[in-house]
Formats: C-alpha cells, structure tokens, sequence
C-alpha cells in the first residue's frame, strides 16, 4: 500500500458497510446492521435474501457520520432495516434519483457524472460524483432498480472510488477514462448470483473482474467490501486473494478488517 493511500483511513464491517475518512469528514457506504435472517426481496414469487452472518457494529457504533453514499435503497443486503433508521441521524445522504425520491428527506439524488460538493472542517471542499453502475446484466434495472457508485475528490487529497452493486466493466472503463488513476477503490465483489435472476448471471463483479477492475482504474490500494454475510454471494476473501494474485496486484488488497 503506497504512502499516499494510507492518507485515507478506511474500516469495513461486513457486507457493503464501510466507513472512512476524507478531508475530515466520515462517510459511510451502504448501512446494513440487521441480524441473519431472511429478508423479502421486492420481486414477485417467494425470493428472499439470506444474512448469514452478524454484523460486527450497531450503527451507535460507528460514531459522527457526516454523510451516507448510499448506491441503492431497494434491497436489504445494502439498506437494511437499522440502516434506515440511521438516515434521517446523518446530515445527507447521498444515492440515486430514484431511491432520493422514496426515501425523501435529507437524501439527494445523484444523476451518473453529477456532482455535489460538500465542505471541509478545514475550509476546503470535497466534490461527490456520481458513477455509472448497472446491477446486473444489460436491461436488469425493471427488475434490479437503479444503482449507482461514487467518486470522491479534494484539491490535496487521492482519491476515492465507490463501486457500489456494479456488475458492468464496461462502466468501469468509462470511469478509468475520465478519472483514472484513482487512489483507493472500495470495490464491491462477491460474484453475487441467484439461480431465478437473469439465468443465474453475475449482479456484482466477481474476483477476476475485480482484479481487471483495479487494474483499468489503476487503483493503488483495493478495499474489497460486499463480498461476506450473505448467502448470494458466491466468492469470497479466498477467491479474491487468488484472482488478485494471479493477476500480479496481491499488493493492492487492503481488507481493511
């Protein structure tokens, strides 16, 4: 991990929900703090998402959140019923157009590419923009709902990258072209797949798409989140340290645990 990286402090606690540290202020990704259990899917048959394991935090926990990027309210594995709660504690939360529109209140909504910008402790500003993500094949969002990533920039600070639910490196290309390289890259992994979505097709990247991922972007630090406690994600720490491996950036990784 270069020097520059380490600038940034990041914390992941399971699932999607990490929390870190920019220009002074905390942000946390996707708030998921609810038991194992089954979670209803808002899908039509009986489909359910399956927690497998706890989380290590309650949202108490986590201390001042100064902002939530959120990359979607529709499914519990990334908003989950103690990560609602949270919301309304937290000055803004920042996600899709959509899910500001369900949720209402202090949630804004971001467009792909459009930016927010919030104010530093210290007086300068750091920029939030919205990356394209697609949670699943091409066509999946009647089914999927909209996502969306996140990219974080200051006037003297590396930069970061929130993948949020993307299964689409095409959009990861689009990103490396505007914006590449970027510093840490918080990437959601976990080779999500359901036998009755989509013919079974990737909803997340998987391991090796990670590793192409970081690699595209010229990530200097990977921070793997949403690949653990749920039961529709079908790789995990062990296939991700093996892709990354294989594809020469073991030193990368940073679990951040």
């Amino acid at each position: 991990m270069s020097g520059v990286s380490e600038k940034i402090p990041v914390r992941v606690y399971g699932g999607p929900t990490a929390l870190f540290e920019y220009g002074g202020l905390r942000f946390v990704t996707d708030p998921t703090f609810d038991p194992p259990g089954e979670y209803p899917m808002p899908l039509p048959g009986d489909h359910k998402l399956v927690k497998t394991d706890p989380s290590p935090v309650t949202a108490a926990d986590l201390g001042r959140i100064d902002a939530v990027l959120l990359s979607h309210d529709e499914h519990d594995d990334n908003l989950d019923n103690a990560g609602r709660a949270l919301l309304p504690e937290v000055p803004v939360v920042f996600t899709t157009v959509s899910g500001a529109g369900r949720l209402g209140g202090n949630a804004r909504g971001l467009a792909f590419w459009r930016t927010a910008e919030l104010k530093r402790p210290d007086g300068g500003t750091v920029t939030v923009t919205g990356m394209p993500a697609r949670h699943g094949p091409v066509g999946c969002e009647p089914v999927t709902g909209d996502v969306i990533g996140f990219l974080l920039t200051s006037d003297d600070l590396p930069s970061v990258y929130v993948s949020g639910d993307n299964a689409a490196l095409e959009h990861v290309e689009e990103i490396a072209e505007k914006f590449a390289p970027v510093d840490t890259a918080i990437l959601f992994l976990g080779g999500a797949r359901m036998p009755f979505a989509f013919d079974n097709a990737l909803l997340t990247l998987d391991s090796a798409q990670g590793a192409e991922a970081a690699k595209t972007l010229g990530a200097r630090r990977v921070v793997p989140a949403h690949f653990d406690s749920w039961a529709h994600f079908k790789e995990g720490r062990a296939e991700i340290e093996t892709a990354f491996t294989e594809a020469g950036l073991a030193d990368r990784l940073d679990f951040a645990r």
